[in-house]
């Protein structure tokens, strides 16, 4: 049986915790390769299982991510009353209790799909922010069947290009992220395969090209960067870096600039195919399967495989595409995260210097509408010529130390970087001696319950959100299911307080530094260790902490974790979603 990972485990709590006291349309964000699918299964099959009246349906917007979704969902429960409504796989299922469907397919038959609870939508990112689309017209439609209907989105970018996040605006489909995680975690835990990167030689030069809603226009895009002379520098760069490699992914900026790129690799004795949007089925799949077996080495792309592409093997990715879009340029880079056998990382090539455009793809920062076009602040290492986040003081590939800086860098120095600093000091184990718990102020802010441990003669802090919203308030519950199982999570802090002595005092916890301050990343509990009395509600606030002090980190929820555990302090609902009885 297919085994959830923590974070899996904590974004399913988190979609149900946000439906205890919400009513809005929640987002979960997983980065590419992180199982969404998985999570989506799992999801529906507790509901499925808690409330069997529910139906659920899921969108998304390619066959190849529907099949996907439908198979995971098969592999996790083989009786699962599921079924397909897609055009492009040949089926129709529309009774299905659950049903996997393309929106093209289904955005005109609201009246023949029926009445759902409950609509998970994956590669959230990609629903346009405007009213009059398929999607917006679809979920209108559906709400008039079922004005009780919960939609969720799932994505690994919550954001788009012409408005910023997607739970932010006038027209924001979506109304909070419940649940978010990381990259950088997940390669950080041995998840997704690392990423690293080389300052290569050729450059695009988007001089002069303009740009329409916020992108690069596409034709005069194409026009500037497939230039003969360049093509074969890439090319040949792109042989040099990968002669250890086995499975290439290019991006390029046209068809007819993909086909160039494919002619000068097979010219230079590489086997590469191009994939369109317009490819048809069969040729596609054939492709597809030949990249995956290892017969084909090298596959050039313009308008595709940024999304539902599932090749692990993937270890080079050449960005030969110029885009503005954080959210594609975090998609092409994802295509190579997936862990393979044999497969150490993933080299990123990015002729078209997007990662200096848009910085590290764990820490990438959307721009609002209007805002500038500045470039991120990244760096190269001047020994093996990885990309590096210009903050880092340590290359994460060869170990080299940069000199501190005595004079502010010049923007020439500022190139690439396709992840931030290198992996986290390991976390210290520290003997807890003695625990606290007190109020804690912040102006502007809602209160938090201050944890305060005593290790030998050092004291480390974690402030437990349990008065916020969203995902703050999920890994609050997260860590008080961890230390008082069975005790119902307080709303406040005042409540919290009034508790605490009924808490289980960690015998350990584990610490690592984060800047001027430390980080507190797990406890761990010996049977001998009973409750113990805290301190007393403090009269009057804490000073306020720092930015960037040691913070509360997510604990996985135990394993077994039920939705109807989850759900029995409301279990006078009828459902998760509010639907029908």
């Amino acid at each position: 049986m297919l085994k959830l990972r923590p974070y899996q485990q904590s974004a399913i709590a988190a979609i149900y915790s946000y439906f205890e006291d919400k009513n809005g349309n929640p987002l979960v964000v997983i980065p590419t390769a992180g199982g969404k699918s998985l999570v989506m299964a799992s999801f529906i099959d507790g509901v499925l299982k808690a409330w069997p009246d529910q139906r659920i349906l899921v969108v998304t917007h390619v066959r190849e991510l529907i099949a996907q979704n439908h198979a995971e969902m098969l592999g996790l429960w083989p009786d699962a009353p599921a079924g397909i409504y897609s055009a492009g796989l040949g089926r129709r299922d529309a009774e299905a209790r659950i049903l996997f469907a393309g929106i093209q397919s289904i955005h005109r038959r609201a009246a023949e799909i029926g009445h759902c609870d409950l609509i998970l939508i994956d590669e959230a990112h990609l629903i346009p922010g405007k009213a009059s689309t398929m999607y917006r017209k679809f979920l209108d439609a559906m709400k008039r069947i079922n004005p009780k209907l919960k939609v969720i989105g799932l994505t690994a970018t919550p954001y788009r290009l012409d408005s910023g996040m997607l739970h932010e605006g006038e027209n924001a489909l979506f109304s909070d992220i419940a649940y978010e995680v990381s990259v950088r975690d997940l390669i950080t835990a041995g998840y997704l395969s690392p990423l690293m990167s080389k300052q290569p030689k050729t450059k695009l030069d988007v001089t002069g090209v303009g740009s329409r809603g916020g992108e690069f226009i596409a034709r005069d895009l194409e026009k500037a960067v497939d230039q003969d002379a360049i093509t074969k520098a890439a090319v040949g760069e792109i042989i040099a870096y990968g002669k250890d490699r086995k499975s290439w992914l290019a991006f390029c900026s046209g068809v007819s600039h993909a086909t160039h790129v494919a002619e000068e690799f097979r010219r230079c004795g590489i086997s590469c195919a191009t994939i369109f949007g317009d490819t048809p089925k069969d040729e596609r799949d054939r492709i597809i399967a030949e990249f995956k077996a290892g017969k084909i080495r090298a596959l050039a792309s313009m308008g595709v495989l940024t999304t539902g592409f599932n090749a692990p093997a993937v270890d080079l990715i050449a960005m030969l595409r110029p885009t503005k879009s954080a959210g594609l340029y975090v998609q092409m880079a994802g295509r190579g995260t997936r862990l393979a056998q044999g497969k150490d990382n993933c080299l990123v090539l990015d002729f078209a210097g997007n990662v200096k455009r848009h910085g590290p793809i764990d820490l990438v920062k959307p721009k609002r509408p209007g805002s500038g076009d500045g470039d991120a602040p990244v760096k190269v290492c001047p020994e093996c010529e990885s990309i590096v986040a210009a903050a880092a003081l340590e290359c994460p590939d060869c170990g080299y130390i940069f000199p501190a800086r005595k004079v502010k860098l010049a923007p020439t120095a500022s190139t690439l970087a396709v992840l931030s600093s290198g992996k986290p000091k390991r976390p210290e184990w520290l003997q807890v001696s003695n625990v606290t718990y007190q109020r804690h102020e912040k102006p502007g802010g809602r209160p938090s319950l201050k944890v305060t441990y005593q290790c030998g003669l050092g004291w480390h802090h974690e402030w437990i959100c349990l008065e916020h919203t969203g995902y703050p308030r999920t890994k609050a519950e997260a860590w008080w299911r961890e230390r008082a199982p069975g005790i119902p999570v307080p709303r406040s802090v005042y409540a919290a307080l009034q508790l605490v002595h009924r808490l289980r005092r960690p015998s350990h916890i584990a610490v690592r530094p984060s800047g001027n301050y430390t980080e507190i990343t797990k406890a761990r509990f010996d049977t001998c260790h009973t409750p113990t009395q805290g301190s007393a509600p403090s009269a009057t606030a804490n000073p306020v902490v720092s930015a960037g002090s040691s913070r509360t980190t997510g604990f996985p929820i135990p394993a077994g974790t039920k939705a109807g555990n989850i759900f029995a302090a409301v279990s006078a609902r009828n459902s998760v979603t509010g639907g029908r009885a």
